[in-house]
């Protein structure tokens, strides 16, 4: 971007500045050029004469006073931003190297944690599954304590909306319940599933010992082979589940007029029946 004009000399003898408004024009116009450029990435002036800088009115001053000010408050956010951005992801690496909590059987019952976009459509989606008892939705994989809806949205909390699938074990394997997540869900999307953007709508598939790790790691290795592509799902030890509100329970089956699950979920939960028929329970 060229600034200056060729013959500085005789540009700076023709312009007419009051010494008063000099240091304070030069900031102001050469911050907004900066902003201009910063914004929207490049500025279309092949020469900047001096008077178009400091030859401004009153109204022109106030104008860009606003904008600077207002331009200020912009780059102090995006930087408070990118701390907290920071902070998730340093709370992430730590929460990768704990060790992993198991849930010990209930009833012959046992408990796995899935994070795969929005959780009305996950827990439709294993709900479906013969030797599934019952799924609840709710937070996991952040760092904060009692994650609520509000908070998760922010993206600042680290936790994903999953859920919790209580299932018999003698009947339905945790290997199947990871074949079926793969295969409910677009496996190659980062930071979501379909038109939930963000990372409380990643991908998380929670391990609780050694044997599920290597699971979830030998078939992530087999599908993104199969694939010819990395797949988007974390593989992260077991902390701690967080339930959600009641409103967030059983949302499909409660509410099937609703048009985020007549227009995403249900899609979602009949491309799965599909491809996976002998799983699903005789009234699904």
């Amino acid at each position: 971007m060229k600034i200056w004009p060729k013959n500085k000399k005789q540009k700076w003898k023709s312009c007419s500045l009051n010494f008063n408004w000099k240091i304070n024009n030069i900031i102001t116009g050469a911050f907004t050029i900066f902003v201009k450029a910063f914004l929207f990435g490049k500025i279309e002036y092949s020469v900047l004469s001096f008077q178009k800088v400091y030859d401004i009115s009153l109204k022109q001053k106030n104008i860009m006073i606003k904008m600077k000010s207002l331009s200020i408050a912009f780059l102090l956010v995006f930087t408070f931003s990118c701390k907290n951005n920071a902070q998730v992801s340093d709370n992430q690496v730590i929460i990768q190297n704990l060790k992993p909590v198991e849930v010990r059987l209930q009833d012959g019952q046992a408990r796995a944690y899935f994070a795969s976009g929005c959780f009305w459509c996950v827990e439709a989606v294993y709900e479906s599954l013969k030797g599934v008892d019952e799924v609840i939705n709710g937070y996991s994989g952040g760092h904060t304590k009692n994650p609520t809806y509000e908070a998760s949205n922010t993206g600042r909390t680290g936790h994903a909306e999953a859920v919790e699938v209580i299932y018999d074990p003698k009947i339905i394997s945790f290997a199947t319940l990871v074949d079926v997540y793969f295969g409910s869900q677009n496996p190659t999307q980062f930071n979501g599933q379909g038109p939930d953007r963000g990372s409380q709508y990643r991908s998380i598939i929670f391990y609780q010992n050694e044997v599920q790790k290597q699971i979830l790691l030998d078939k992530k290795t087999i599908l993104s082979k199969a694939l010819d592509s990395k797949v988007a799902a974390e593989v992260l030890p077991f902390q701690e589940f967080w339930v959600a509100e009641d409103y967030h329970q059983n949302f499909e089956s409660l509410h099937p007029n609703n048009r985020y699950i007549r227009n995403v979920s249900i899609p979602r939960l009949q491309r799965f029946q599909r491809e996976f028929p002998h799983l699903l329970k005789e009234d699904h």
